[in-house]
C-alpha cells in the first residue's frame, strides 16, 4: 500500500475544516451516527468502516455504528439513506458499483446518486490482481495478450457477479488489448476460483487479499496488479499500465450523506473522516488489507465519482452488459 493521505494534502485539509464551525451544526450530532453498508459483515468495506466508526465516535461525542443492509446489489442501502434525514445521522459508505456501477447498470433505480447524495469524502482505493490459472503459458500481460490474440474467444474469465468490478475489469481488459474473451459470472470469488484453480476458467481480477493465499500456495499465477503502482505484497509483479498504458482499475470506497445535509455539518463529518483515517492503528489494519487510503474532500470526491460513472458506463455499453 502506498499511503497518500500527506503527500494529498488531507492532514491539512482536515486541519482546516473544523475551525468556527457555524451554529448550524453545534447541535449535531444528537443522536448515534450511523454507517450504511450495501454489504454483509466481514468484507473490506465493512472492516475499515468499523474501524473508523469508535474515532469517528470519540470525536463526535456520540457512537458511530455500522449497519449492513446487503441486497439489491446495494440498492437497498444506497435507498435507506438516500430517502432519510438529511441531518448527516446516516452515512452511506458505498463502493465504485454502488455510486457509479449502478446507475447505469440499472437506469431507472429509485436513487440518483448524484441528485440525492451529498459526497463526503472518497475514502479508500483498492487494486485488483489479474491471476490466471498455472497451465496457461504465459508469464507476464504482454504474453497473456499475445495468447488471447491467438485465441479469440476461448479462454474464459471468471467473475465474483455480473456487472460487479471484477466482470469490468475483464471487459476493460478486452477492449484496452483488443482481445475476445468470455466471461463466466459466479456467485461470488471463492466459486470463481475454485474454477479458475480448476482450469474450467483461465484467468480473473480480485482484491489482492482474496486472491494472496491462492498466489502464495502456487494455485494461481499473478500477471499483473491494476492500481498506480505495484503492490507491496507482490513487489515483483508489474502493473498493468507498464503494459498496457492507461489501464488501471481500483475499486473505491466513498462515503456520502443525504442531499440537503447543512454544508457545515458535512465539513464536520469529512474532518471526521480524515481524523480516522490518520489514526495509526487505521493506517496499519487498512494497509494489511491492500487498501490505499485518500480522504479526499467532497469537491474532489464529487468529480472523482462524476469522472468514474461516465468511464465505466462505457465499458457497460460497449460490452453489453445488463443487470440480469
Amino acid at each position: 500500500m502506498t499511503y497518500r493521505m500527506s503527500r494529498r494534502g488531507l492532514l491539512g485539509a482536515g486541519l482546516a475544516l473544523p475551525l468556527a464551525a457555524p451554529a448550524l451544526a453545534q447541535g449535531f450530532p444528537n443522536r448515534p451516527v450511523r454507517i450504511v453498508i450495501g454489504f454483509p459483515p466481514g468484507g473490506g468495506i465493512d472492516i475499515l468502516a468499523r474501524l473508523m466508526a469508535p474515532h469517528m465516535g470519540a470525536k463526535l461525542g456520540q457512537p458511530v455504528v455500522v449497519e449492513n443492509r446487503p441486497g439489491a446489489n446495494g440498492l437497498v442501502a444506497t435507498q435507506a439513506v438516500a430517502q432519510g434525514e438529511a441531518d448527516g445521522h446516516a452515512i452511506f459508505f458505498g463502493t465504485t458499483g454502488n455510486l457509479a456501477v449502478n446507475p447505469v447498470l440499472y437506469p431507472n433505480m429509485p436513487v440518483d446518486v448524484l441528485r440525492d447524495f451529498a459526497p463526503l469524502s472518497h475514502v479508500a482505493s483498492l487494486a485488483f490482481v489479474l491471476v490466471v490459472n498455472p497451465e496457461v503459458p504465459a508469464r507476464s500481460l504482454a504474453e497473456f495478450i499475445a495468447l488471447a490474440k491467438a485465441q479469440p474467444g476461448r479462454l474464459n474469465f471468471a467473475s465474483s457477479g455480473n456487472g460487479g468490478l471484477p466482470h469490468l475489469s475483464g471487459e476493460l481488459l478486452n477492449s484496452a488489448a483488443g482481445i475476445q474473451t468470455i466471461h463466466v459470472p459466479y456467485r461470488g470469488s471463492a466459486p470463481a476460483f475454485t474454477d479458475v484453480i480448476a482450469g474450467q476458467c483461465q484467468f480473473m481480477f480480485d482484491a489482492l487479499a482474496i486472491a494472496q493465499p491462492h498466489i502464495a500456495s502456487g494455485r494461481v499465477r499473478a500477471l499483473a496488479a491494476t492500481g498506480p503502482t505495484r503492490l507491496a505484497a507482490l513487489p515483483d509483479v508489474p502493473v498493468a499500465k507498464e503494459t498496457l498504458p492507461g489501464f488501471e482499475v481500483t475499486n473505491w470506497y466513498g462515503m456520502s450523506v443525504r442531499a440537503g445535509t447543512p454544508p457545515a455539518i458535512v465539513n464536520r463529518l469529512h474532518a471526521e473522516v480524515v481524523a480516522a483515517l490518520a489514526v495509526p492503528e487505521v493506517a496499519e489494519r487498512a494497509a494489511g488489507l491492500g487498501l490505499d487510503l485518500v480522504g479526499s474532500g467532497p469537491d474532489a470526491f464529487a468529480t472523482f465519482q462524476r469522472a468514474e460513472i461516465e468511464r465505466w458506463g462505457g465499458v457497460v455499453r460497449r460490452a453489453n452488459i445488463t443487470a440480469s
